[in-house]
């Protein structure tokens, strides 16, 4: 019988490290469409976040922005072409919906920064940014940011890890990796960007593993919503 770390090891790499061997690239004129779809998505959506993100808490402005954002991420997904959800490995060798692994990977993530938030939470100059970003939800209304949040996190994995990653003929990880936290730039929240940066390498090597889409989205929504509503009680641990 394995320990704990044995297990943790086969499991990251089951979900994390064994390219899926069966996946279909696009024919050469259907990557050119979704080039042109992406590339035009990125610069939209990009410019959207980030005034979106500096919004005054409480603004119902904020919705509105937050709902195209989603709408732009989704539009330029469907229309680069068709998505697939994929299949994830088991550590017994089978393929199957990457529905539990991925749910795992999330709540990973999301113990990890939770712990991570210890920290910055005593340090005031990365502090304030978080709270500045969290006061959407404390003074607009918890359900409808709930419910953007997943919206918007099932949005971003179908461009980034669905459409993007298609359009990509090399160095996929990579790439939407990096265009991912570059798009939150512009937020000006230094520790939004190390969560795109983290959760988009996580989310890129899922893609990777199991050829498609469900895997990252369960993921992205897990970590996503999980920080939404734990965040801000840790935060206030350490006040």
């Amino acid at each position: 019988m394995r320990g704990p770390v044995a297990e943790l090891r086969a499991f990251l790499d089951a979900a994390l490290v064994r390219p899926v061997v069966d996946a279909r690239p696009d024919p050469p004129e259907m990557r050119l469409r979704r080039r042109v779809v992406v590339a035009l998505s990125l610069v939209v959506g990009a410019a959207l976040l980030a005034w979106a993100l500096r919004i005054r808490p409480g603004d119902a402005l904020f919705y509105a922005a937050t709902l195209g954002l989603a709408g732009v991420w989704c539009l330029g997904a469907v229309l680069s072409g068709p998505l697939r959800l994929g299949l994830g490995h088991t550590r017994r060798g089978a393929r199957e919906r990457p529905v539990l692994q991925s749910l795992a990977l999330g709540a990973l993530l999301l113990g990890a920064f939770l712990a991570g938030a210890l920290v910055v939470a005593r340090i005031p100059v990365l502090r304030a940014p978080v709270d500045d970003l969290l006061d959407h939800a404390r003074f607009g209304s918890l359900p409808v940011v709930l419910g953007i949040t997943v919206l918007n996190g099932i949005a971003e994995e179908l461009y980034f890890r669905g459409a993007l990653y298609a359009a990509l003929p090399k160095h996929a990880v990579a790439v939407t990796t990096v265009l991912y936290a570059l798009t939150t730039v512009g937020s000006g929240v230094p520790l939004l960007v190390l969560a795109a940066v983290v959760v988009g390498l996580v989310t890129a090597l899922q893609r990777r593993v199991t050829g498609g889409i469900l895997g990252p989205v369960i993921t992205h929504v897990t970590w996503s919503t999980g920080m939404l509503l734990l965040l801000p009680p840790v935060l206030d641990l350490v006040r």
